[in-house]
């Protein structure tokens, strides 16, 4: 079985970290790039800790609008695709790599894959909820990360015959990567941090760093914890404050530190108080670690996590940012709601199963 794999974006590398390994035992993988992440603390890091094979195809198509950095993926994979002639092209999340992969595989013969399908956060205004929504309608495999993403996919009219609910192929990543920061890491020497006594936050998506009132809000709730807030800046984020002529004031207020590698990362998540993120990946990374999370967000796709009462919305509101931040974590013991950590090899198993017909399970949803 020959697989292009797309990634273009960190919360991929990751789960390609995860997937490959399972994968390149008994097929072939060609990995593309398609560099929507071009910040070496981004991109380039993630390959390097955690061991990913270097890309077969680098597009480089970098920043620009929506429409153009789709496009410029559209043209690159559809190229790959010719080449290689894949038997599959595998995608993950809800990017406009996703996408412009989606489109590509959708008008040419290889099946679409699409790893984590049937999430949605119900915000249109979301440009992650439009490619997450038109990748799940066009692919030929489903694979959801839960039951109530499988239903969601059922509930949309989406065949049984193409959803399998395989677990979250992250929660396979992040127990690599937990064991190996504890043991690799130094971050928490290198900034002076003792575990459980400061909090961790990062702030990315334009809804909170293009809006003025929301950064500020967000921000300044930030800078009123009784703990030290640690704040990797995206370079987004950057460029807003420095844009406004705000950089300096929140640089005296939090700590803002430069973006960290994925491993660093792992480490700071694993021993912080707490997290404050508009990240849709943190937010299962911190239910994974164990470390209660406040979403920067009115909505989630990761609703489960909400509902047990490891991660709560605030949004922008101020108070209810201060409110998380002192709230003691939930009592009891946490619910195993994607999976063993088996996803990757699970994945495998379904696309085995599809290059030998015979052998398919006739009802998937029901039985994975």
């Amino acid at each position: 079985m020959k697989v292009l794999s797309v990634v273009g974006a960190r919360p991929q590398f990751v789960k390609e970290f995860a997937l490959t390994r399972a994968l390149r035992d008994d097929h072939e993988e060609v990995l593309l790039h398609t560099g929507q992440h071009y910040d070496a603390e981004l991109s380039a890091v993630f390959f390097d800790e955690l061991g990913i094979p270097e890309p077969d195809y680098q597009l480089g198509v970098g920043s620009d609008t929506h429409g153009r950095q789709t496009a410029e993926c559209i043209v690159g994979i559809e190229e790959a695709i010719e080449s290689e002639s894949p038997d599959c092209v595998l995608v993950y999340g809800d990017t406009n790599s996703t996408l412009g992969a989606a489109i590509a595989a959708s008008k040419s013969s290889p099946d679409l894959v699409h790893v984590e399908s049937g999430l949605r956060s119900y915000d249109r205004e979301m440009p992650e909820e439009v490619n997450r929504v038109l990748t799940d309608h066009v692919a030929d495999v489903l694979l959801a990360p839960s039951d109530r993403a499988a239903e969601t996919l059922r509930e949309e009219g989406i065949p049984d015959e193409r959803v399998h609910v395989v677990g979250d192929v992250q929660y396979d990543a992040i127990l690599a990567a937990r064991e190996h920061a504890r043991n690799a890491s130094t971050v928490l020497d290198d900034m002076g941090l003792s575990p459980g006594e400061f909090v961790l936050a990062t702030v990315h998506r334009p809804r909170n760093t293009d809006d003025p009132d929301r950064l500020t809000a967000i921000l300044d709730a930030l800078a009123s914890a009784d703990r030290e807030v640690v704040l990797p800046v995206h370079p987004r984020t950057e460029q807003r404050l420095r844009d406004d002529g705000r950089w300096k004031e929140y640089a005296e207020r939090l700590r803002l530190v430069d973006p960290v590698g994925y491993l660093d990362f792992v480490r700071l998540l694993d021993a912080a108080a707490r997290v404050a993120t508009d990240s849709g990946g943190v937010q299962k990374e911190a239910f994974f670690l164990d470390t209660f999370c406040l979403t920067l967000r009115e909505e989630t796709e990761w609703v489960e996590t909400v509902e047990c009462g490891w991660n709560a919305l605030v949004g922008a509101d101020p108070d209810r940012i201060a409110t998380g931040l002192t709230a003691p974590e939930p009592d009891g013991s946490k619910p195993s709601l994607y999976g063993d950590g088996t996803a990757a090899t699970r994945i495998v198993d379904v696309l085995e199963d599809r290059s030998t017909p015979e052998q398919a399970d006739p009802n998937p949803i029901r039985d994975r």
